[in-house]
């Protein structure tokens, strides 16, 4: 949910999504259309789809419970190996190194102060070095990203020095809007492609663009001319 997400707007989805789905299991065993609806306004909802396929091969491989292994996890859906470490380090307290955003602006401002296009290769090894004295790597964590975040906001922004950072394009006309309208849409029943399509021409092929791609991922399905969430 945070990805590229502000903490104070995710809060409340965070708050809902674990009142509505509490455990592994009930996410496993919910609709992918119930999953849509209450990620609906985070954006990137294939993340939920992934986290809802995650679910279920949870339930089928390790009787519902999250592995801690590292191979276990990285085999998951819509898992790399940053969000292996992540898990790793925050559920089970495992030292194990990852980075992120604010992770990459405090090394970076104390290590690379009049460096750029700094590659994470170069971080990781402090990092190593530093979990090596830390009792406990949650708590290590939280306070090296709140740091970070801190950091952002009383310099400009080192993590921009980074071989790996990425502009967000703008969200506004953007295909991840479309995206997210069609979803919403599809949430309250199946749709005619005529109806979705009914807008100037420019609109018409970005719409229908992010049709097909929702389509691929699975997201979504035709059925004769009416479009409806893939059920299951």
């Amino acid at each position: 949910m945070l990805q590229q997400t502000q903490v104070d707007r995710t809060v409340p989805y965070f708050i809902r999504w674990m009142k509505r789905f509490p455990t592994v299991n009930t996410l496993a065993e919910a609709s992918l259309g119930d999953v849509l609806k209450e990620w609906s306004g985070l954006g990137y909802n294939r993340r939920a789809k992934l986290l809802r396929a995650c679910a279920q091969m949870i339930v089928e491989k390790h009787q519902g419970k999250v592995p801690r292994g590292t191979q276990e996890l990285n085999v998951l859906p819509g898992i790399g190996p940053y969000t292996t470490g992540a898990i790793r380090a925050f559920a089970f307290n495992e030292p194990d190194v990852f980075i992120e955003t604010n992770i990459r602006a405090a090394l970076i401002h104390h290590f690379f102060p009049k460096s750029n296009k700094i590659d994470d290769k170069k971080l990781k090894p402090i990092l190593a070095a530093c979990l090596d004295r830390i009792v406990s790597t949650r708590e290590w964590y939280a306070a090296l990203m709140d740091y970070g975040s801190h950091l952002k906001k009383e310099h400009a922004n080192p993590s921009r020095r980074s071989k790996h950072h990425m502009v967000q394009a703008n969200f506004e006309g953007s295909t991840r809007q479309v995206r997210g309208a069609i979803i919403r849409r599809l949430l309250s029943g199946p749709i005619p492609e005529a109806a979705i399509l009914s807008v100037n021409a420019k609109d018409a092929y970005q719409i229908s663009k992010a049709l097909r791609a929702l389509q691929a991922e699975g997201m979504i399905e035709k059925r004769g001319v009416v479009w409806r969430l893939v059920k299951g």
